[in-house]
């Protein structure tokens, strides 16, 4: 039987018995501390009949007290090496089930279906720094049944989820966490809650997902080209950050000129002023004055 890997006693045993290297590319850092494990499970509110996917459970130590809450875990995990671990660990539990795969490349409706009956699940990880927001992105596209994302992210990309427009940490991810879900920042948790250690500190936030998005609009991806466009020159104007923008060739900035007026806005307004639901506007006079649409392109 394994220990509360919450304990960093019972962590640093497991890591010495299967001789475990942290891998940079993977971004690991386990968590080591359990007064932040139960910030996480108060802020994801998971109880007996939920169904959870936990991205990324390293060595299982978030795994285990979501196994004892939940009615079911699945957890992806990519590393190869943190396979044999995790059956070592998580042996006590009947009700987790590892999968061993990217999970970018996770069918994640099929996942839903398959162990709760298409039901909205909740979400709960420690993610890897480095591809936070591609995976946030990729649950919050794939259109899964998905009832919140509670995660455990740098304090940054946190601030980032959470920002409102004017501020400096308002950017295309603020945008499109707040058509998707309600973030609600629970907890800062500092560097020496991990073992290794990060260089910054984090966050646990959680995203509610919207029954329905805050705004409608007709061309979800053209709202979001132009978002995207929108920030990929932060400092230019969004007439000349957006006609630079490659994926929106066919506009011109007397298109996005015009808009603006109809909007009631100077030619002048950045990005980081607009509201989502200016955005939107935008989005639906540009396909409806013009025939814009939108190309292939991922924030």
């Amino acid at each position: 039987m394994t220990g509360d890997l919450g304990n960093p006693k019972n962590t640093i045993e497991i890591l010495q018995k299967y001789q475990f290297t942290f891998s940079k590319r993977f971004g690991q850092n386990f968590l080591i501390d359990n007064h932040v494990i139960g910030k996480i499970l108060a802020a994801a509110e998971v109880n007996d009949k939920d169904m959870v996917l936990e991205i990324g459970p390293g060595i299982g130590t978030l795994t285990q007290h979501l196994a004892s809450k939940a009615r079911m875990v699945v957890a992806v995990e990519i590393d190869d090496k943190l396979i044999p671990i995790l059956k070592d660990t998580l042996s006590d539990y009947d009700n987790v089930l590892v999968i061993h795969e990217d999970i970018l490349k996770v069918d994640l409706n099929e996942v839903a279906e398959k162990y709760n009956d298409g039901k909205p699940i909740r979400v709960v990880a420690n993610l890897p720094y480095y591809i936070t927001t591609p995976i946030i992105m990729a649950l919050f596209e794939s259109h899964m049944p998905l009832e919140s994302v509670t995660v455990m992210v740098q304090k940054e990309v946190a601030d980032r989820m959470s920002a409102g427009p004017g501020s400096k940490d308002y950017g295309a991810l603020s945008l499109a966490v707040a058509y998707y879900a309600e973030p609600y920042l629970a907890a800062n948790v500092p560097p020496n809650c991990f073992i290794p250690r990060p260089n910054v500190g984090s966050a646990v936030i959680r995203l509610t997902r919207h029954k329905n998005p805050p705004v409608m609009v007709k061309d979800e991806a053209l709202l979001f080209t132009l978002i995207r466009g929108a920030f990929n020159m932060r400092r230019k104007t969004l007439s000349n950050a957006l006609t630079h923008h490659e994926p929106l060739s066919g506009l011109t900035r007397e298109m996005v000129t015009e808009a603006l007026r109809d909007m009631e806005l100077s030619e002048q307004v950045r990005g980081e002023a607009m509201t989502l639901a200016q955005f939107a506007h935008l989005s639906d006079y540009l396909t409806d004055h013009f025939g814009i649409r939108a190309g292939e392109e991922k924030l």
